[in-house]
């Protein structure tokens, strides 16, 4: 067999398995350990008497760019400081169905990476979930209650479509 060939078919040998070796050794994504779960804080809400002077309070003291959802505050990934992320405050109606089946006055919504993965590891680790899996252009939603009964919101957000939401609805962030 010619050398230059020989040499070739070697290293291109070499090279797939260590390929697969590192494979073999690295912690696959489908590895409940290796999950990314929570990656931050993607809302608060609570609720309130009257919602509307609640968010004109926060605007007019605490300077949040409120609009009739609550307020947005925009900042940047930890993980990919060039894109920019989003995290909602909310005041809702005291009289709220939206926090059932939790008698909590308040609901914190966490981003997370990966809620499909997610969901089937949580069910699988016998976590309560309050509904199905959403699906809306600015990201993936689904509901679960901790060990104390407080609903959380799981959101895995598309923050290009949420930016151009709220573009379309006129909202200024809060920054």
């Amino acid at each position: 067999m010619n050398k230059p060939i020989f040499l070739v078919l070697l290293i291109a040998t070499s090279f797939c398995f260590g390929f697969v070796f590192k494979s073999m050794i690295t912690e696959q994504p489908n590895n409940p350990a290796a999950l990314k779960r929570v990656t931050g804080i993607g809302g608060i809400f609570f609720k309130c008497k009257d919602p509307k002077s609640m968010r004109a309070w926060y605007q007019e003291h605490l300077g949040l760019n409120t609009n009739q959802y609550g307020a947005v505050f925009e900042w940047y990934q930890g993980a990919d400081s060039t894109k920019k992320a989003f995290s909602q405050w909310s005041p809702f109606k005291e009289t709220t169905k939206y926090f059932e089946p939790s008698t909590k006055e308040f609901m914190i919504n966490y981003r997370v990476a990966n809620l499909e993965a997610l969901v089937i590891e949580l069910k699988k680790e016998g976590v309560t979930l309050c509904d199905t899996m959403e699906t809306a252009e600015y990201g993936k939603f689904v509901h679960l209650l901790d060990i104390e009964g407080n609903k959380i919101e799981l959101w895995e957000p598309n923050d290009i479509e949420y930016e151009k939401l709220g573009k379309q609805m006129g909202s200024v962030t809060t920054k």
